[in-house]
């Protein structure tokens, strides 16, 4: 079975819209693109590296793919234009799309069960970039087998972010993990089951805090 890696560079308040460039992602007067600028070292490169070096396919969003036919197939003159341009590309997409770029395949119906169905093939893994909205749909469905984060010192306030409301509920363990030079935090993350839960309050609850639980029930059973 193909495994399914997303990979993500976020801030600290966990904004992965534009990192790469100003007019990358614009949507909603979105005015910090380019973010993740200035903060490369060996240690960010190695990271990314070591991913691309494994055989793999893309799956992309809509809006990452679209960015991405419109660059890598006229930047192709270094390993990454290269590699992207001869693989496989998967698009998620439910409105109109030109999937012209080579080896291109649209998914766009029955999108959870066709993403299982294709993680079913024999092949590399699919590794998933940016494409927030895509990723939201395989958090919720716990179809992601690896995720790999690169964490800036940066908080933006507003913007896409990678989760969402509507996220599995799930533990993960962190596998893998380094600091940069310029504070970034590159981990890697497997999924590690469902939440355990436990307390750090005593057998004997006050009648204090029962009257707040009460309290609060009331408050939120009136909204």
């Amino acid at each position: 079975m193909r495994k399914i890696i997303v990979t993500t560079f976020l801030t600290m308040d966990g904004v992965l819209q534009a990192p790469g460039g100003p007019e990358e992602d614009t949507t909603n007067g979105f005015k910090w693109g380019g973010w993740q600028f200035g903060y490369s070292d060996e240690l960010t490169k190695n990271a990314l590296t070591k991913i691309m070096a494994e055989p793999f396919d893309l799956l992309l969003g809509r809006r990452t793919y679209e960015i991405f036919a419109a660059y890598w197939p006229y930047n192709g003159n270094n390993p990454i234009g290269e590699r992207f341009n001869q693989i496989n590309k998967y698009v998620v997409a439910t409105t109109p799309i030109d999937t012209s770029w080579t080896h291109s395949t649209l998914i766009s119906k029955d999108v959870v069960n066709e993403l299982k169905k294709l993680k079913e093939q024999d092949g590399p893994n699919l590794l998933v970039h940016g494409s927030g909205g895509l990723a939201q749909t395989l958090f919720a469905n716990q179809l992601v087998d690896v995720l790999y984060t690169w964490i800036y010192p940066i908080t933006l306030g507003k913007g896409k972010k990678l989760f969402a409301d509507g996220t599995a509920a799930q533990q993960w363990k962190m596998t893998e993990s380094g600091i940069s030079t310029t504070g970034v935090i590159v981990a890697r993350y497997e999924p590690d089951g469902e939440v355990r839960v436990g307390s750090y309050v005593s057998n004997e609850v006050s009648e204090q805090e029962m009257a707040r639980r009460k309290k609060w029930k009331k408050e939120y059973d009136q909204k």
